[in-house]
Protein backbone atom coordinates (compact mmCIF):
# COMPACT_ATOMS: atom_id res chain seq x y z
CA UNK A 1 0.00 0.00 0.00
CA UNK A 2 1.69 3.39 -1.19
CA UNK A 3 1.96 6.03 1.70
CA UNK A 4 2.59 9.70 2.38
CA UNK A 5 5.79 11.48 1.57
CA UNK A 6 6.65 13.73 4.33
CA UNK A 7 6.15 17.19 4.40
CA UNK A 8 9.67 18.10 6.35
CA UNK A 9 12.30 16.91 4.03
CA UNK A 10 15.11 19.37 3.64
CA UNK A 11 14.69 20.99 0.48
CA UNK A 12 16.59 18.90 -2.48
CA UNK A 13 15.44 16.01 -0.95
CA UNK A 14 11.54 16.85 -0.69
CA UNK A 15 12.48 18.05 -4.47
CA UNK A 16 13.66 14.80 -5.18
CA UNK A 17 10.63 12.83 -4.06
CA UNK A 18 8.32 14.82 -5.59
CA UNK A 19 10.24 14.19 -8.90
CA UNK A 20 9.83 10.27 -8.33
CA UNK A 21 7.25 9.47 -6.53
CA UNK A 22 4.84 12.52 -6.23
CA UNK A 23 2.87 13.02 -2.84
CA UNK A 24 2.82 9.06 -2.38
CA UNK A 25 5.41 6.53 -2.30
CA UNK A 26 5.43 2.35 -2.58
CA UNK A 27 6.51 0.51 0.45
CA UNK A 28 9.31 -1.93 -0.63
CA UNK A 29 10.77 -4.87 0.69
CA UNK A 30 12.80 -6.18 -2.10
CA UNK A 31 13.91 -5.54 -5.37
CA UNK A 32 16.27 -6.82 -8.28
CA UNK A 33 17.82 -4.90 -10.84
CA UNK A 34 19.70 -6.44 -14.26
CA UNK A 35 21.12 -4.90 -17.13
CA UNK A 36 24.49 -5.16 -19.00
CA UNK A 37 27.42 -2.68 -19.41
CA UNK A 38 31.05 -2.84 -19.08
CA UNK A 39 33.86 -3.37 -16.13
CA UNK A 40 37.63 -2.89 -16.03
CA UNK A 41 39.18 -5.94 -14.15
CA UNK A 42 42.77 -5.83 -13.46
CA UNK A 43 43.11 -3.10 -15.99
CA UNK A 44 40.95 -4.51 -18.67
CA UNK A 45 38.17 -3.25 -19.61
CA UNK A 46 34.96 -5.88 -20.46
CA UNK A 47 31.23 -6.66 -21.07
CA UNK A 48 29.31 -7.14 -18.49
CA UNK A 49 25.70 -8.69 -17.31
CA UNK A 50 24.67 -8.45 -14.14
CA UNK A 51 21.73 -8.77 -11.14
CA UNK A 52 21.97 -7.10 -8.14
CA UNK A 53 19.35 -8.22 -5.71
CA UNK A 54 18.44 -7.18 -2.41
CA UNK A 55 16.23 -7.25 0.45
CA UNK A 56 15.77 -3.67 1.40
CA UNK A 57 17.87 -2.17 3.80
CA UNK A 58 20.07 -5.58 4.73
CA UNK A 59 20.96 -8.06 2.58
CA UNK A 60 22.14 -8.43 -0.92
CA UNK A 61 23.13 -10.51 -3.80
CA UNK A 62 25.47 -9.68 -6.58
CA UNK A 63 26.13 -11.83 -9.72
CA UNK A 64 27.95 -10.65 -12.45
CA UNK A 65 29.06 -12.05 -15.66
CA UNK A 66 32.10 -11.15 -18.09
CA UNK A 67 31.22 -11.70 -21.53
CA UNK A 68 32.81 -12.36 -24.81
CA UNK A 69 30.65 -12.72 -28.08
CA UNK A 70 27.69 -13.08 -25.22
CA UNK A 71 29.81 -16.00 -24.16
CA UNK A 72 30.41 -15.77 -19.94
CA UNK A 73 34.33 -15.48 -19.04
CA UNK A 74 34.97 -14.87 -15.54
CA UNK A 75 31.77 -15.49 -13.01
CA UNK A 76 31.21 -13.14 -9.50
CA UNK A 77 29.29 -13.91 -6.88
CA UNK A 78 29.14 -11.40 -3.85
CA UNK A 79 26.95 -11.27 -1.07
CA UNK A 80 26.40 -9.06 2.04
CA UNK A 81 24.36 -11.02 4.46
CA UNK A 82 23.87 -9.78 8.14
CA UNK A 83 26.49 -7.57 7.88
CA UNK A 84 29.32 -9.75 6.67
CA UNK A 85 30.18 -9.56 3.17
CA UNK A 86 31.99 -11.95 0.96
CA UNK A 87 33.24 -11.83 -2.42
CA UNK A 88 33.81 -15.04 -4.57
CA UNK A 89 36.20 -14.15 -7.14
CA UNK A 90 37.49 -17.04 -10.59
CA UNK A 91 40.86 -15.65 -8.92
CA UNK A 92 40.00 -15.99 -5.00
CA UNK A 93 38.09 -15.15 -2.11
CA UNK A 94 38.03 -11.93 -0.57
CA UNK A 95 36.42 -10.83 3.02
CA UNK A 96 36.74 -8.75 5.96
CA UNK A 97 35.98 -5.42 7.70
CA UNK A 98 37.42 -3.79 4.97
CA UNK A 99 34.93 -6.08 2.61
CA UNK A 100 32.05 -5.31 4.90
CA UNK A 101 32.41 -1.51 5.22
CA UNK A 102 32.39 -0.93 1.36
CA UNK A 103 29.38 -3.72 1.01
CA UNK A 104 27.01 -1.58 3.52
CA UNK A 105 27.75 1.40 1.21
CA UNK A 106 26.55 -0.61 -1.80
CA UNK A 107 23.91 -2.22 0.24
CA UNK A 108 22.74 1.51 0.74
CA UNK A 109 23.89 3.46 -2.65
CA UNK A 110 21.79 0.65 -4.57
CA UNK A 111 19.06 1.21 -2.79
CA UNK A 112 18.81 4.17 -5.22
CA UNK A 113 16.38 2.40 -7.17
CA UNK A 114 13.78 1.76 -4.10
CA UNK A 115 14.64 5.10 -2.83
CA UNK A 116 11.40 4.84 -0.81
CA UNK A 117 13.42 2.86 1.39
CA UNK A 118 15.39 5.78 2.27
CA UNK A 119 12.53 7.32 4.06
CA UNK A 120 10.68 4.00 5.35
CA UNK A 121 13.46 2.84 7.52
CA UNK A 122 14.02 4.57 10.59
CA UNK A 123 17.35 4.04 10.81
CA UNK A 124 17.82 6.56 7.60
CA UNK A 125 18.24 10.48 8.11
CA UNK A 126 19.08 13.29 6.06
CA UNK A 127 20.23 16.67 6.05
CA UNK A 128 20.20 19.52 4.24
CA UNK A 129 23.89 21.25 3.16
CA UNK A 130 22.86 23.47 0.23
CA UNK A 131 19.88 24.16 -1.99
CA UNK A 132 21.43 21.14 -4.09
CA UNK A 133 23.25 19.50 -1.60
CA UNK A 134 22.06 17.12 1.33
CA UNK A 135 23.90 14.34 3.07
CA UNK A 136 22.25 10.85 3.79
CA UNK A 137 22.97 8.87 6.73
CA UNK A 138 22.60 4.82 7.13
CA UNK A 139 23.31 2.65 9.69
CA UNK A 140 26.15 0.41 9.58
CA UNK A 141 26.67 -1.92 12.75
CA UNK A 142 26.62 -0.24 16.03
CA UNK A 143 27.50 3.38 13.74
CA UNK A 144 26.51 5.02 10.55
CA UNK A 145 28.01 5.63 7.31
CA UNK A 146 27.51 8.79 5.59
CA UNK A 147 27.05 10.27 1.98
CA UNK A 148 26.74 13.21 0.18
CA UNK A 149 24.29 13.33 -2.35
CA UNK A 150 24.57 16.15 -5.18
CA UNK A 151 20.84 17.22 -7.50
CA UNK A 152 20.86 18.42 -10.46
CA UNK A 153 20.07 21.66 -10.40
CA UNK A 154 17.54 21.81 -12.95
CA UNK A 155 15.92 18.10 -12.87
CA UNK A 156 16.45 17.85 -9.17
CA UNK A 157 17.00 14.27 -9.24
CA UNK A 158 20.37 12.79 -8.21
CA UNK A 159 23.21 13.05 -10.11
CA UNK A 160 26.13 12.06 -7.64
CA UNK A 161 26.71 9.83 -4.88
CA UNK A 162 29.75 10.40 -2.77
CA UNK A 163 31.41 8.65 0.27
CA UNK A 164 34.59 7.16 1.86
CA UNK A 165 35.22 3.53 1.14
CA UNK A 166 38.03 0.95 1.21
CA UNK A 167 38.95 -0.61 -2.12
CA UNK A 168 38.72 -4.29 -0.73
CA UNK A 169 40.43 -6.51 1.44
CA UNK A 170 43.84 -5.30 2.82
CA UNK A 171 43.13 -1.44 2.25
CA UNK A 172 44.34 0.70 4.95
CA UNK A 173 43.18 4.07 3.78
CA UNK A 174 39.52 5.07 2.18
CA UNK A 175 39.29 6.59 -1.29
CA UNK A 176 36.32 8.25 -2.35
CA UNK A 177 33.93 6.51 -4.53
CA UNK A 178 31.73 8.16 -6.46
CA UNK A 179 28.16 6.98 -7.87
CA UNK A 180 27.10 8.91 -10.68
CA UNK A 181 23.77 8.51 -12.41
CA UNK A 182 24.19 9.50 -15.97
CA UNK A 183 20.24 9.38 -17.06
CA UNK A 184 16.91 9.05 -15.89
CA UNK A 185 14.19 6.99 -17.54
CA UNK A 186 10.99 5.82 -17.24
CA UNK A 187 11.33 2.21 -16.48
CA UNK A 188 8.93 -0.48 -14.99
CA UNK A 189 6.56 1.83 -13.75
CA UNK A 190 9.00 4.15 -12.20
CA UNK A 191 10.92 6.92 -13.21
CA UNK A 192 14.48 5.12 -12.73
CA UNK A 193 18.52 5.64 -12.71
CA UNK A 194 19.18 4.05 -16.12
CA UNK A 195 22.97 5.05 -16.87
CA UNK A 196 25.10 4.93 -14.09
CA UNK A 197 28.99 4.81 -13.59
CA UNK A 198 31.35 4.11 -10.29
CA UNK A 199 34.56 5.58 -10.00
CA UNK A 200 37.37 5.80 -7.28
CA UNK A 201 38.65 9.21 -7.39
CA UNK A 202 42.18 7.81 -8.05
CA UNK A 203 41.93 6.61 -10.86
CA UNK A 204 40.14 9.13 -12.44
CA UNK A 205 37.88 7.39 -14.89
CA UNK A 206 34.84 5.19 -14.02
CA UNK A 207 35.67 1.66 -13.38
CA UNK A 208 32.15 0.25 -14.24
CA UNK A 209 29.70 1.67 -16.57
CA UNK A 210 26.13 -0.30 -16.18
CA UNK A 211 22.85 0.09 -18.19
CA UNK A 212 19.80 -1.04 -16.14
CA UNK A 213 17.36 -3.20 -18.05
CA UNK A 214 14.51 -4.34 -15.85
CA UNK A 215 13.71 -3.36 -12.28
CA UNK A 216 11.38 -6.02 -9.90
CA UNK A 217 9.86 -5.36 -6.56
CA UNK A 218 8.44 -7.11 -3.65
CA UNK A 219 9.37 -10.30 -4.88
CA UNK A 220 10.64 -13.30 -2.29
CA UNK A 221 14.66 -13.88 -2.32
CA UNK A 222 14.73 -15.60 1.19
CA UNK A 223 16.47 -18.87 -0.80
CA UNK A 224 17.87 -16.99 -3.53
CA UNK A 225 19.78 -14.57 -1.73
CA UNK A 226 21.49 -17.01 0.83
Amino acid sequence: MPIKVPDDLPAPVSRFYDRVYGEEMPQISSMVISGRGTMRINGITMPVRWRFSHQSGENYRHYIETTWFGFPILRVNEWYLSGVGRLELPFGISEGRQVDQGANLGLWSETLWASSVWLTDPRVAWGELDENTATLTVPYRDKTQTFIVRFEPESGLVRFMESMRYKGEGSQVKTLWINEARAWLPLDGGLQPVDVALTWYDEGTPWAKLRVEEVIYNTDLTEYIK
